[in-house]
């Protein structure tokens, strides 16, 4: 089997193998933290460093990590990683550190990055785990920012980003500030979102798999030029 090219190493996490609308992991944070723009950035941010740092030092210290001590060592390996992101946070953005509260530590035990580091950084090379790392979490964070933007837009009216000089950080979008859809806010609402995303990307993908047939049927049945 063909190996995949470093750009097709990177992509698969944003579209094929995204890991919130694909490979369905890491739904707990998804549901919690996807109520406004800037948590999803922020916790996007978090796990993007997280999964490069894990995914780095799992493959370098893949043929010295015991195998039957291998989950631990993991867990410690990317517990250092969530430790620096959350000391960071809480120094730097204290309001996100509060507003995402326990899952940034929670990072540690998330599906995403121990499925990422046993099952591809522990039989790769450095350079194909940090790539993997960096597409799954670049995929995680876009499909995060987009849940979000609809939950919040929908439930709130707002999009709500960093503050930055006079800019307070909170775009109003008018009729929805005052009236807007308030069960989008809830669990329920991030389920919905989730569900009919995750319906909308299945059925691009069946379109897409069904256009390559098309083709491929079209082209067998082209006439075949005859050389003379």
């Amino acid at each position: 089997m063909k190996e995949p090219s470093i750009i097709e190493e990177f992509l698969k996490g944003i579209y094929r193998e995204n890991p919130i609308f694909v490979i369905v992991l890491g739904l707990c944070p998804t549901l919690a933290v996807s109520t406004q723009v800037v948590n999803a950035l922020g916790m996007g941010a978090g796990v993007i460093f997280v999964l490069l740092g894990s995914n780095f030092f799992v493959s370098l210290l893949r043929n010295f990590i015991p195998e039957k001590i291998r989950i631990p060592a993991y867990i410690v390996i990317i517990a250092s990683f969530v430790t620096v992101v959350d000391l960071f946070m809480q120094a730097y953005s204290p309001s996100l550190s509060k507003s995402l509260g326990v899952f940034v530590q929670l990072i540690v035990v998330n599906c995403i990055i121990l499925g990422r580091a046993e099952a591809f950084a522990k039989k790769n090379t450095v350079a194909r785990s940090v790539l993997d790392g960096l597409g799954m979490g670049v995929g995680f964070t876009l499909a995060l920012i987009l849940i979000a933007l609809i939950r919040e837009v929908l439930g709130a009216g707002t999009i709500t980003l960093f503050p930055m000089g006079s800019f307070s950080g909170v775009i109003k979008i008018p009729i929805l500030v005052s009236a807007p859809v308030r069960v989008m806010g809830l669990a329920a609402g991030a389920l919905l979102v989730i569900g009919y995303l995750k319906a909308f990307f299945n059925w691009l993908d069946v379109k897409g798999k069904e256009k390559k047939i098309n083709s491929r049927i079209r082209k067998s049945q082209s006439p075949q030029k005859v050389s003379v």
